[in-house]
């Protein structure tokens, strides 16, 4: 069996574009300087839930080009808890009311969008407004319209936007892409992607309120199986087919359940994939002509896993996603390395998980879809 490791990684991405890319960068930061390199980017962290306190917060105490400068609450007794912990002046402590001051504050650079998905589009904008680059966490927003107004917004002001999808950071997912791109296993055929967990915390939360969720598993976990069937195939889909099931309606009032559906790509790939909050699953599988690969577990914080045909065991050491995201993006701002997630990216995922809900609603109908080659790819 043979282990693959970072160093093999980053031996084959140093090859051919790889390398191309790497002088580009090089060659860029020379011409810029010393100056982009002054300083990391401050990060103000707006919404203090479990995602922000366990995985962002901490992932910040260990990123090389940004740090955590401010957070936005709207639970004012966690303000003192944060100020403490992680030494934040008051000054860059903000409520959702007054949050449009941070336009006047030099410390933050960019604002991380961790809150509801309902509240994404609205506080995405506020940042952009305030000259603030943008990281909004998935999904982007609860429609395609929506998406598409944080994106001017983006423009207007001359700011950045990424997506929190914290995988295209993190070397199993960049292994899979060049797989895909090197057809390591042949053209590409079929792709199986799993994203789900089973729900049992409180019926009330804000993930089974449409009202501040938009939906139910596809817009949590299902964004994760979309994005692997994309990078998978190394397209975007061109139909898709879908089916909803419901087991615990008392429980899942207003939300789905459980999703299942099928896509196919214009080079004659197929994939299915399914999403629930009622059952646990979370891998990618991915056929070729010449052989197979599988990551499994395949979406969650990590360590991943995966293997292929060959016998080869796909192995990296385990960093923090996070930590790499937003690495990634800082490095995008300060060097004008490749965004890895760009804002058109979650406008994407958004028209396939649209899409999605359409052909539900028509009991299963064929939904074409209307993607650019290419369109919310980000930059490797």
């Amino acid at each position: 069996m043979k282990n693959l490791t970072r160093r093999d990684f980053n031996g084959l991405m140093i090859k051919g574009a790889g390398s191309a890319a790497l002088m580009s960068v090089t060659s860029l930061a020379c011409a810029m300087g010393t100056d982009q390199d002054k300083k990391k980017l401050g990060i103000a962290l707006v919404g203090l839930g479990s995602y922000s306190t366990y995985q962002l917060a901490p992932a910040l105490q260990d990123t090389q080009h940004c740090y955590l400068a401010g957070v936005v609450t709207g639970t004012p007794q966690k303000e003192k808890v944060w100020a403490d912990k992680y030494n934040i002046p008051k000054a860059n402590i903000y409520n959702y009311q007054n949050f449009d001051e941070i336009a006047k504050n030099d410390a933050i650079d960019v604002v991380y969008v961790v809150l509801p998905n309902s509240m994404h589009a609205e506080f995405c904008i506020r940042a952009a407004k305030a000259g603030k680059h943008v990281i909004c966490e998935k999904p982007m927003a609860i429609s395609v319209k929506e998406c598409d107004a944080i994106i001017n917004a983006c423009k207007a002001a001359g700011v950045k936007l990424g997506m929190g999808y914290r995988l295209h950071s993190e070397p199993y997912t960049q292994q899979v892409k060049q797989f895909v791109k090197e057809k390591t296993f042949g053209d590409i055929k079929f792709v199986s992607a799993e994203a789900a967990y089973r729900s049992t915390g409180n019926p009330d939360q804000w993930r089974l309120n449409k009202k501040l969720s938009g939906g139910g598993a596809l817009m949590n976990m299902g964004v994760y199986a979309v994005q692997s069937t994309i990078y998978g195939t190394g397209e975007n889909p061109i139909s898709v087919s879908a089916q909803e099931f419901s087991t615990r309606p008392e429980y899942f009032k207003n939300t789905d359940e459980t999703i299942m559906a099928q896509l196919e790509f214009p080079s004659g790939a197929v994939a299915n994939i399914s999403t629930s909050h009622n059952f646990n699953a979370n891998s990618m599988y991915v056929s070729g002509t010449n052989g197979w690969f599988q990551l499994q577990p395949a979406n969650n914080y990590g360590p991943l896993s995966g293997k292929t045909s060959n016998g080869d065991i796909i192995e990296f050491p385990h960093e923090s996603q996070q930590k790499l995201q937003m690495d990634d993006f800082a490095k995008h701002v300060l060097m004008g390395e490749p965004n890895k997630a760009p804002g058109e990216m979650g406008k994407r995922d958004m028209m396939i998980v649209e899409a999605i809900y359409t052909s539900i609603a028509k009991g299963g109908q064929k939904i074409n879809l209307d993607l650019a080659p290419g369109f919310g790819f980000g930059g490797d």
